[in-house]
């Protein structure tokens, strides 16, 4: 080796250990496949912005928020559902509280969602740590068969952009398939109902005005939690809400 390449390599062994050169790949890795799932979601955003329902993906505080029960101690392994995935934000945080005898069924139906996701399956860490726990339905919700099937469920959908037919329905299915003591956690962002009213025409307030009295005796009747999670694009509420034994038709317009 020449003395000049020697005295680079040894400069670079002592500015740029081997430990540090190994966070940094690390660093970029993460870096590039954040930017990749940015990328996958800002196109769907512009796609099909009603059932996207935001800009970029959930924030870390939201993800974690969301998984407050799923990192909470079992002594029995639990069925887990993540509906609506998107480009797994809140997966990989499901995934780093999965236990050893947890099953996750993650159920997706938009088909370019499906595919990121199977390639961060395919290629990251902390999701192959879970694959063969980890079942992905590419599909509705609604086809999901059984009753009291799952010990959590965490739903990433839009609700607040959907028709009050669809919400009212959703509801319903996570009410099918929820066990009687299991937690349902969901999220919307803070006060999106009244910012689109102020906005919209007399039909879209209408819609708007039913999705929220859906809602709102969806979590007068059964939240258990709720918490605020303000650093996220935007800021948001996670509701968490355990059925129990109630009717599982929830509609308190009828």
């Amino acid at each position: 080796m020449r003395p000049r390449t020697t005295a680079v390599a040894v400069w670079t062994a002592l500015v740029y250990p081997p430990a540090f050169c190994q966070i940094n790949l690390r660093m970029r890795a993460r870096m590039a496949n954040l930017f990749s799932n940015y990328a996958v979601f800002l196109k769907q955003f512009f796609r099909r912005y009603r059932t996207t329902g935001a800009i970029l993906p959930s924030s870390r505080p939201l993800a974690s928020a969301l998984c407050r029960y799923v990192r909470s101690p079992s002594g029995a392994g639990r069925q887990i559902l993540e509906v609506g995935p998107g480009t797994g934000a809140v997966t990989e945080r499901l995934a780093h509280f999965l236990a050893a005898d947890d099953r996750l069924t993650l159920v997706e139906l938009n088909d370019d969602f499906v595919a990121h996701l199977r390639t961060r399956f395919a290629r990251e860490r902390a999701f192959q740590a879970v694959f063969d726990r980890t079942k992905i339905v590419h599909g509705r919700l609604e086809e999901l068969e059984g009753a009291g099937c799952y010990d959590l469920i965490v739903s990433g959908l839009p609700l607040n952009n959907f028709a009050v037919a669809d919400v009212e329905r959703i509801l319903n299915v996570f009410a099918r398939l929820l066990k009687p003591e299991g937690v349902l956690s969901f999220f919307e962002y803070i006060a999106v109902r009244h910012a689109k009213t102020l906005v919209s025409g007399a039909a879209e307030r209408r819609r708007v005005k039913q999705i929220g009295e859906l809602l709102k005796a969806l979590i007068d009747q059964h939240q258990i939690r709720r918490d605020a999670v303000w650093l996220n694009v935007t800021p948001a509420w996670v509701h968490h809400v355990r059925f129990g034994a109630a009717p599982a038709d929830i509609n308190p317009m009828r």
